[in-house]
């Protein structure tokens, strides 16, 4: 277990790309250009990393088993063209997992940039806004990110622990805690496939295979309020939900990233909540904040029960572990009931305090 000041003058959590590791992705990338392979039929081992694939090995195990988030800096994205960096952190994600989609569109590959779009329409995504975006997780085992351009001003990302954040809530107001392995609901924001329901019933907190696993979106929780049929939130409920705000953004557990120009943020969503502070951008479109985004599926990520993602996602290795599924695909309808009994067990404070470091 971490809490963000143990860190913050500590680059453990940090990779500095060496020249040499760059050329790897740069002849890794000629590798690909000479067999003409389009981006999406790529996989790891037309990627070829000889030395930097073992580093990647690490980090997928600091992802899965320690603290949950890396930090990898110096891919020198200025000197390629958006085509080339999106190549790059392809094959990159292709050694760490499998990507599934992030939307009802299907797209796999995601641009995190602001649309002039407001989250006050339901069918808006927070990575298509400039707004602030409080301590969450997203749809799938790990999240990278790759900034291509940085905003003017604002931008700043966070993360923090969630077993951090979980023993904290234990200790300031146990009665809350068991609220966490209930069902929740969380609005889908119209990405639903026909037929399924607009919303997901989930719980908060999952102890399965040994391992916590916390998911957390208060923007999701409050908007599936719109919906008639879903129960009202219950005044313990939005204790639960100003802690869980309050502890995350506190000094006391946050580490603040210096997200720059180059930077590839790799975070488990299982392990790691994150934010991002609202921001000012350029007027000139070429200038504009680009955040390139992949949702990836670990293939041999930690056990979760059979309804552990919801509505149409399954929770066995490899395509279907989370993502979102996209409305051109059939997919078996799910009843929106209660999620696994095996989620409603929670761990004994040692038990989270004996995760690894």
């Amino acid at each position: 277990m971490w809490r963000g000041p143990d860190l913050a003058n500590s680059e453990e959590w940090v990779l500095r790309l060496s020249p040499a590791q760059i050329g790897e992705l740069e002849a890794a990338l000629r590798t690909v250009r000479e067999r003409s392979l389009p981006l999406l039929k790529m996989g790891a081992d037309d990627f070829p990393l000889p030395t930097l694939a073992g580093e990647l090995k690490r980090i997928a195990d600091v992802l899965e088993n320690g603290r949950g988030f890396v930090l990898i800096k110096r891919i020198p994205v200025e000197r390629y063209s958006q085509a080339t960096a999106s190549s790059i952190f392809w094959g990159l994600g292709q050694h760490l997992g499998i990507p599934v989609s992030q939307n009802a569109a299907g797209h796999i590959l995601g641009h995190a940039r602001d649309t002039g779009r407001s989250m006050t329409d339901p069918a808006t995504r927070g990575y298509q806004t400039r707004a602030r975006l409080p301590f969450h997780t997203d749809g799938s085992d790990v999240l990278g990110l790759l900034c291509l351009r940085a905003a003017r001003s604002g931008a700043r990302l966070t993360v923090v622990g969630s077993a951090a954040v979980y023993n904290a809530v234990l200790a300031r107001r146990p009665e809350l805690v068991e609220r966490l392995y209930r069902t929740h609901f969380l609005d889908r924001r119209e990405e639903q496939v026909p037929g399924e329901q607009p919303y997901s019933a989930v719980p908060l907190a999952c102890w399965y295979g040994g391992k916590l696993s916390l998911r957390y979106n208060r923007c999701y929780l409050e908007s599936a309020q719109r919906f008639p049929d879903v129960p009202r939130l219950e005044p313990a409920d939005v204790e639960l939900f100003d802690l869980i705000d309050e502890l995350a953004d506190s000094t006391e557990f946050r580490l603040d990233v210096d997200f720059e120009v180059g930077d590839l943020l790799l975070l488990n969503n299982h392990a790691v909540l994150h934010s991002r502070t609202e921001y000012e951008d350029f007027v000139e479109p070429e200038l504009q904040r680009h955040v390139l985004r992949l949702w990836l599926a670990v293939r041999q990520g930690r056990d979760l029960p059979p309804d552990f993602w919801g509505n149409s996602h399954s929770s066995g290795g490899g395509p279907g572990r989370g993502g979102i599924t996209p409305r051109d695909m059939i997919a078996p309808q799910k009843s929106a009931g209660l999620a696994d009994s095996r989620c409603l067990q929670g761990p004994s404070p040692a038990q989270i305090q004996g995760e690894t470091e």
